[in-house]
């Protein structure tokens, strides 16, 4: 039988050093690297795509949800979270299915997640893994509360912008790239995970790469192939993209 190929992705060592010694205990286990944030996590899963990831929830730079709205339009692996206290979460899993370790965990519920992991996996569900992963992130989604200021980073600091501030926002890798009056700064989180936590009202995506303030659009240029360029109160030209035209005209209420 083949080895089922895991990553392990979890910012304690304790945490990951139990889960060597659990995995290596099992057969037909194999470890294809460990992540210590979510951004590594994301380069880890893309580059070796293992078939099962013990992921924990709250990590630095990308949490694990954040991992996964990285991922979105990849295939999943096999996901069990790990996660110290956030009981929603943990409800949402029991809901969807979707088996988590409750830190600390002992190797009898290491044992429970893997039987479920390998039963899924051994009945070629993973179609139904990635809906049921769907389901918990859209569940913990209607709960959020759309941001009032963002923590970004820059000049080696990290300062408080707030959203009203923000003129556009730009996709830099696994992170994004916020413009504003006072300058450019980084937030830690890929644009698309930055874009659940905006107003709809005021932020519009315009572009797979680009995020815009509709309160400093100020002109749309028509180019080929139903595209136009946005021109913002600040100067800035963005490009509109056709696939995001409709949904960026009803944010407007014109037609385009």
């Amino acid at each position: 039988m083949t080895d089922v190929r895991v990553l392990i992705a979890d910012d304690e060592p304790l945490v990951r050093r139990g889960l060597r010694a659990f995995i290596a205990a099992e057969q037909g286990l194999s470890i294809v690297g460990e992540a210590r944030n979510g951004a590594d996590a994301v380069d880890l899963i893309r580059s070796e795509r293992p078939d099962l990831v013990f992921l924990d929830v709250q990590m630095p730079e990308l949490d694990g949800f954040g991992v996964l709205e990285a991922l979105e339009d990849e295939p999943l692996p096999a996901v069990v979270f790990v996660t110290a206290y956030d009981e929603y979460a943990i409800r949402a899993f029991d809901v969807h299915a979707v088996d988590y370790l409750l830190k600390p965990f002992d190797e009898e519920r290491f044992r429970v997640a893997l039987a479920r992991v390998r039963s899924r996996l051994g009945e070629r569900r993973t179609s139904d893994i990635d809906k049921r992963l769907d389901a918990v992130l859209s569940e913990l989604r209607a709960r959020e509360q759309f941001a009032d200021r963002l923590l970004v980073k820059g000049d080696g600091r990290v300062t408080v912008v707030q959203v009203e501030e923000v003129d556009w926002i730009e996709a830099a890798d696994n992170y994004a790239r916020v413009h504003t009056a006072r300058g450019r700064f980084l937030v830690r989180e890929p644009i698309k995970s930055l874009e659940r936590k905006l107003n709809p009202r005021q932020f519009a995506r315009v572009h797979r790469s680009a995020i815009v303030n509709l309160a400093r659009v100020r002109e749309l240029q028509p180019m080929f192939g139903g595209e136009y360029v946005i021109i913002l109160s600040t100067g800035a030209r963005l490009t509109l993209s056709r696939g995001y035209r409709d949904a960026f005209r009803d944010r407007l209420g014109s037609e385009l």
